[in-house]
């Protein structure tokens, strides 16, 4: 008996130090991995992307985006796989290498006086009573130039083709964090 009680932990030495499992509870600070801060956003590279319910590809898929430029926020780190959150709260793993670091973000309107999704005005200027270029509802997603803390400025791909480049209340927009300023 004591031969194989040996045996086994020689074996679990050789096979050198545990590596501890992810957790569920994001992480803040910074990243294990990547040294970056946590959590931060960065956005969907490419338009199908796996949501998996643990960090290897042997754990069920919960969802498939099929969004490019989808926003997200990365809560957690295991080796190459990124916890992250969407807009709606969803929680999953992902490759690293589906995650870009362009800066994105959904606008989020609020409800009008009806109770109705009111549309986010689109500024020339970042300031109230500035000319507005586009109104925009909710889900729209604009590449984040930069953010001042109280504006950021986005630049919007319209159906029409065109992009329409303006600054929006940074509060209104799901992407960056209050107050960040983003250059």
């Amino acid at each position: 008996m004591r031969a194989i009680s040996a045996a086994l932990a020689a074996a679990l030495l050789l096979a050198g130090p545990a590596r501890a499992a992810p957790t569920g509870a994001p992480e803040a600070g910074a990243g294990p991995v990547t040294k970056l801060p946590l959590p931060r956003y960065a956005s969907l590279k490419t338009d199908r992307v796996n949501l998996r319910e643990g960090p290897s590809k042997d754990h069920r898929t919960l969802w498939v985006y099929q969004r490019a430029g989808l926003p997200v926020e990365i809560i957690g780190e295991f080796e190459t796989w990124r916890r992250i959150r969407d807009s709606e709260g969803t929680e999953g793993w992902v490759l690293h290498s589906l995650l870009s670091g362009r800066r994105t973000a959904i606008v989020n309107a609020g409800p009008d006086k009806g109770g109705e999704k009111a549309a986010v005005p689109l500024r020339a200027r970042a300031e109230e009573g500035a000319t507005d270029e586009a109104r925009l509802q909710s889900g729209v997603i604009g590449s984040v130039k930069s953010c001042t803390g109280t504006w950021c400025r986005v630049v919007v791909a319209l159906p029409s083709k065109r992009d329409v480049d303006g600054y929006i209340r940074q509060n209104r927009l799901w992407g960056v964090y209050p107050n960040e300023t983003v250059e």
